[in-house]
């Protein structure tokens, strides 16, 4: 057996979880669901979560990897006078989904990628790194670096992320999920990243939101 170098694991992934989401998409419609979600109340408090990283200022600019078919854009549009934002998932048929709902806005746009083609102010990233779809700890873990190096790089003031936590109720876990330990990755982001890091985990779900803030 040929063992997959770092960048083709990363791409072969990439592949798996486009099929993954499409899949849900087709199940479930543009819900809560169809991204993977239980429902809409999570959903709406994640987002509230991600969006913290967000300093006060009259407009800004977001790249929302893994957006979906645009409930992120939704969300802040709804709550921010002027935001700029860009949307892209690896998953075609997430694209455009989130284009029909939205293609009429002048303040969003939605790309097939895996990576920002472009820097904004922030980058969010919401349920990228929860199903691991059989891949190893280490791999998954390679994964979420390489991913949050990317964030790190196209944002300008900060970025967020969310993880389900390596706290969980053992038998609440799944073995098809990850389970991230949130020490960790806040160590990584605070060494490699910003002195500003903040960990939330105190908002009741079975997960937890980092803010790395570049001022």
């Amino acid at each position: 057996m040929v063992k997959e170098s770092g960048t083709d694991s990363h791409t072969t992934i990439l592949a798996e979880v486009a099929d993954y989401y499409s899949g849900k998409l087709a199940e479930h419609g543009e819900t809560p669901q169809g991204v993977d979600w239980n429902g809409e109340a999570g959903q709406v408090l994640r987002f509230e979560q991600l969006s913290k990283v967000v300093a006060s200022g009259p407009a800004f600019s977001v790249n929302d990897l893994g957006a979906g078919y645009g409930a992120l854009f939704s969300y802040l549009d709804t709550r921010y006078a002027d935001v700029s934002y860009f949307g892209y998932d690896v998953s075609e048929s997430m694209v455009m989904a989130a284009r029909r709902q939205f293609g009429h806005a002048r303040n969003a746009t939605f790309s097939v990628s895996s990576t920002p083609q472009t820097s904004a102010d922030y980058g969010m990233a919401s349920g990228i790194f929860n199903v691991r779809l059989g891949r190893a700890d280490a791999e998954w873990r390679s994964y979420i670096e390489q991913t949050l190096d990317q964030l790190h790089r196209t944002s300008r003031l900060g970025f967020s992320f969310n993880c389900l936590t390596s706290y969980s109720d053992k038998d609440k876990m799944r073995p098809h999920l990850y389970y991230a330990d949130p020490c960790e990755l806040f160590d990584i982001c605070k060494k490699k990243y910003s002195r500003q890091v903040a960990l939330l985990h105190d908002y009741g779900l079975y997960e937890f939101t980092i803010l790395v803030r570049k001022l």
